[in-house]
């Protein structure tokens, strides 16, 4: 099954709840304010955002639609027009790339949003890339954490750096860095804690966490990348902003998106936010974290079931 076809199946309850949605809103053949405005509405509801909606709303109320066309056509095609341009920038197919020197990556995100999992899944594509690769079990106050992080490293063979639970999660993390420098490894992935961005102390500690690498390497962490489930909808927004305040996140890894009907949530987060989106998360094996490409989440975003 290609990439495509992947991404398609994944974003089939995002697709159908959409597309469904704005066929009930178009009933006759022309764009009226009335038809606008729902589309505005439904738009914001389905977690696309104010902002682009009322872009999207401003591009279709100015385009010229042939009546002799299928409406619900026409305004799907608008639609994937606009995602493409807004996403574009976002995209960052070097981030799986090998590198000639090291690159540390710093996972971040709340509890629950597959984190250790997602680590796993870019470690095999890594690895799958050339690269030589450890995992940094930073996330110790679960014994299970690193248990978990642990059968990843050995199910997609590579190396990884651990403590028991309840050591200092800096203290991995520095040692991991230190290793990958002295036994050449091109990528360490540091697991960390979920943790609440309302928590003060162990936002604390998660750049603890960030301030220690630096003390090997002045530009490590090279990447931070913040994981956030899609199931929960505009919260996902509020994790952004105060991620963001504490160490600058420089990628985004987008999970669960087979589970949801909301995928629009992606739309507002690249409206505000702008920041570079690495990976989809479609579903639960190896294989199914997929490369961001922009042309293909508005093609099966946008798709007519």
């Amino acid at each position: 099954m290609g990439i495509f076809d992947k991404f398609k199946i994944g974003f089939k309850k995002s697709a159908s709840a959409f597309t469904s949605g704005l066929k009930e809103i178009i009933v006759k053949k022309e764009i009226n304010d009335e038809n606008l405005n729902k589309i505005e509405e439904f738009l914001i509801q389905s977690d696309v955002g104010v902002e682009a909606a009322s872009e999207i709303k401003e591009i279709i109320s100015k385009k010229k639609i042939d009546p002799n066309k299928d409406l619900s056509k026409e305004i799907n095609s608008i639609l994937k027009e606009y995602i493409i341009s807004l996403m574009k920038p976002l995209e960052n197919k070097s981030f799986f790339e090998k590198k000639e020197k090291l690159n540390a990556t710093l996972i971040s995100g709340v509890n629950g949003v597959g984190k250790t999992t997602t680590i796993g899944k870019i470690g095999k594509i890594l690895r799958n890339n050339g690269s030589k690769v450890i995992f940094a079990a930073s996330d110790t106050f679960r014994a299970a954490a690193i248990e978990q992080l642990e059968n990843w490293a050995s199910k997609v063979d590579v190396q990884i750096v651990k403590s028991s639970q309840g050591a200092d999660p800096a203290s991995v993390a520095f040692k991991a860095v230190d290793e990958a420098i002295k036994n050449n490894f091109d990528q360490v992935l540091i697991d960390t804690a979920g943790r609440l961005q309302n928590k003060k102390n162990l936002m604390e500690e998660y750049k603890k966490i960030a301030n220690v690498t630096k003390k090997i390497d002045p530009n490590a962490p090279h990447n931070v990348i913040l994981i956030l489930d899609a199931t929960s909808g505009q919260n996902v927004l509020n994790q952004v902003e105060e991620f963001n305040k504490i160490i600058p996140i420089t990628g985004i890894v987008m999970t669960k998106l087979d589970g949801t009907a909301k995928g629009g949530i992606l739309l507002a987060l690249a409206k505000k936010y702008k920041i570079p989106i690495i990976a989809l998360g479609l579903g639960e094996k190896e294989n199914d974290l997929q490369l961001f490409e922009a042309e293909k989440f508005a093609e099966a975003f946008t798709q007519i079931n």
